[in-house]
């Protein structure tokens, strides 16, 4: 604890943090928005078929993935709380984020063996990745005010943003690379199965091999964490305790419980556009050729990553000018017309467009939202108990969002319907911001 203390604002242990985002961040590129969406959609394609059977019933691919999704953060919904409560007790979260580092970089390395044919447990390893990841990256919020002061956390938090989409396009050209030219690099067809698709199983290897070499130095410099005082009972119910006492809290704290409702709502766009984003590109786009699909994909998933860095920057210091709560405002009007705009996407360069603009609003408005929830905590030590409260909150809204947007997608038979859907979040979450700085009536 003193070693933290000690520490707090220093630029080792800033860097340190925010290199965390550097190590986990090929994961959100390379499997959740990039390489794997077009793998599993190259699969459904090789078997030409666009449904498959699985617990009884017969589904089609695009709402398969999303209900996973869905699945798997209502799990990480319930584990954030848990894992919460034991490491404020033990005084070591750091123990955590390891673990649940190192399962969601295995689970990476699993998606190798991804297959129609073995569909659980390729479902599975998709299941444990999204877990190790969301998982790992909450607890690593949790530690930006212990490590930073009020002033330092919106630019350390882009910092950490931007360095994790440097980081992943770097492995993500490197990925891309392979497909586009496997023979390079060793990959040939074999098996029945194609080099392209081959050099796409690479790739998630790759993503886990970075994931843990990368996230040493984090581990090297972060303390473990606060040891809370009390008597030490119920320690694996003591998470959901905490949401509890966190939550009577926010009843004193109005501008914090106003702001939680409002990126609550918004959120719940952001993070399903995230996750689904390519699936919509993989479907609706009329790319020519299955070579021009995969080529035209990564490299839109380039242009976010590649503008985000400058988005996220800019946003930074636009937030130093107007506000942060005025910048956010602004951001989601943005996300509201990007919403609109894509449902009438249909060629290459309309995605390519909608694309970088995706990239100026989407690292800007996580890079925010998270330094703004730390800057309206009240003077505590128990960061990782308001942390968990934020995250859940964001998890529960995936959850809705992502079912949402499957359901929409499977009743209607496309997902273009389900972006209009998103607006609404974007614009109701645009009007509680407004309401955030209001004095108490």
């Amino acid at each position: 604890m003193a070693r933290a203390l000690a520490l707090k604002g220093s630029k080792k242990l800033l860097n340190a943090w925010a290199f965390y985002d550097w190590a986990n961040s090929v994961y959100s590129l390379v499997i959740s928005s990039a390489v794997f969406p077009i793998f599993y959609g190259a699969l459904f394609r090789a078997a030409e078929i666009e449904k498959v059977t699985i617990f009884g019933g017969e589904i089609a691919r695009a709402p398969l993935i999303s209900y996973v999704t869905s699945l798997a953060f209502i799990f990480i919904a319930i584990v954030t709380p848990l894992i919460s409560g034991i490491a404020d007790y033990l005084g070591n979260k750091k123990i955590f984020l390891k673990f649940f580092c190192y399962l969601g970089a295995l689970s990476c390395i699993g998606l190798y063996w991804f297959s129609l044919e073995n569909i659980y447990f390729g479902l599975t390893c998709y299941f444990f990745g999204l877990v190790g990841f969301w998982v790992s990256f909450a607890i690593n919020n949790s530690y930006l005010p212990d490590v930073a002061f009020p002033e330092q956390q919106d630019g350390i938090s882009a910092k950490g943003f931007s360095l994790g989409y440097i980081g992943s396009v770097i492995l993500l050209v490197f990925n891309l690379a392979m497909v586009m030219q496997p023979a390079v690099f060793g990959i040939t067809d074999s098996g029945g199965e194609v080099a392209e698709i081959k050099a796409m199983k690479y790739s998630f290897i790759s993503v886990g091999i970075w994931w843990i070499l990368f996230s040493q130095y984090t581990f090297m410099h972060l303390p473990k964490g606060y040891k809370r005082e009390g008597a030490r009972t119920n320690i694996v119910l003591n998470g959901f305790k905490e949401l509890k006492s966190v939550w009577k809290q926010l009843g004193t704290e109005t501008r914090l419980k106003r702001y939680l409702g409002a990126f609550f709502v918004y959120s719940m766009a952001v993070q399903t556009i995230m996750l689904i984003a390519t699936y919509f590109g993989e479907e609706e786009i009329s790319w020519g050729t299955d070579g021009e699909r995969t080529t035209g994909l990564i490299i839109s998933i380039l242009v976010i990553q590649i503008v985000a860095i400058f988005g996220a920057t800019v946003t930074a210091y636009a937030s130093k000018a107007y506000g942060n709560i005025k910048t956010l405002i602004f951001i989601n009007i943005i996300w509201i017309l990007l919403c609109v705009y894509a449902y009438f996407l249909q060629t290459p360069t309309d995605f390519y467009i909608a694309a970088g603009l995706v990239g100026v609003v989407m690292g800007g408005i996580q890079a925010l939202s998270r330094s703004t929830y730390s800057k309206f905590l009240p003077e505590t030590t128990d960061t990782t108990s308001f942390f968990s409260f934020y995250d859940v909150a964001e998890k529960i809204g995936i959850v809705i969002g992502t079912f949402l947007y499957g359901a929409v997608a499977q009743l209607t038979g496309s997902m273009r319907n389900s972006t209009i859907f998103l607006a609404v979040f974007f614009l109701v979450g645009a009007f509680l911001l407004t309401r955030v700085n209001k004095k108490t009536e």
